[in-house]
């Protein structure tokens, strides 16, 4: 990120031992991050680390510091952080975004014009990847966020018929929608796409910070994501049992 970053000309500054000491407290660890951040004398703070009880205090320190925040994805505070964070950032006139990079690319912005609101629509996604799991979540919530975030981003209406995520296993990324009847009609290869998407995020988040554009990747659509995610998981385990 640090690289793609630079390549469009943006300063990075990297905070060092970002992570909570075994020896603090989280009052210490908040203010310590407040330090890091204004020091830094940066704009944007982007939090390159897998989620976990720390992510709503480095947000509300970057908060403090008067930082727009970009948090990797799955969303995975419950809706009462996720609602007072909001609630600070708004007072503050700071962006909260997510990292949903594949909604960006050409053709699911296609799909949210065309298909969008298409009762009867069935959407299935597969994201396998060959690697292991490095950070130690299930590959529903890591991989299967980027399948949830387009399905709700660009045809929210549609059912889902279909989540397949793991992980070492062939390289598959991809969703499709099929008709009422499971028909074929249209399917977007994620693993060919060369579209500098990252790029475009962080021209979407700076466009939003500096002009106040509408953007769509915020908490509120995290949340939906992370609900419907759970929901795909209960409705799962329900079939398992019947």
């Amino acid at each position: 990120m640090r690289n793609i970053l630079a390549g469009e000309n943006r300063g990075v500054v990297l905070i060092e031992e970002s992570r909570r000491a075994n020896s603090e407290n989280p009052d210490s660890y908040r203010d310590r991050l407040l330090s890091a951040y204004k020091t830094s004398h940066t704009q944007i703070a982007w939090l390159c680390v897998p989620p976990g009880e720390h992510i709503p205090v480095m947000i509300q320190a970057a908060i403090e510091a008067g930082l727009h925040v970009i948090t990797e994805k799955p969303w995975m505070c419950n809706a009462e952080e996720t609602h007072q964070l909001q609630l600070l950032a708004k007072h503050r006139q700071l962006v909260l975004a997510i990292h949903y990079e594949y909604c960006l690319m050409h053709e699911a912005e296609s799909w949210r014009q065309k298909w969008n609101g298409g009762n009867g629509l069935r959407f299935g996604g597969r994201m396998k990847v060959n690697r292991s799991d490095h950070i130690g979540l299930p590959p529903l919530d890591n991989l299967g966020s980027h399948l949830f975030s387009i399905h709700e981003y660009c045809v929210s209406d549609s059912a889902i018929a279909e989540i397949d995520c793991g992980y070492q296993q062939p390289d598959e990324r991809r969703v499709w929608l099929e008709d009422g009847n499971g028909c074929a009609m249209t399917e977007i290869d994620l693993l060919a796409n060369k579209e500098p998407i990252i790029q475009r995020f962080v021209a979407r988040v700076e466009r939003a910070a500096s002009q106040g554009d509408d953007f769509p990747f915020g908490l509120p659509f995290a949340l939906r994501v992370a609900e419907r995610s759970e929901m795909w998981r209960r409705s799962n385990q329900a079939r398992a049992k019947a």
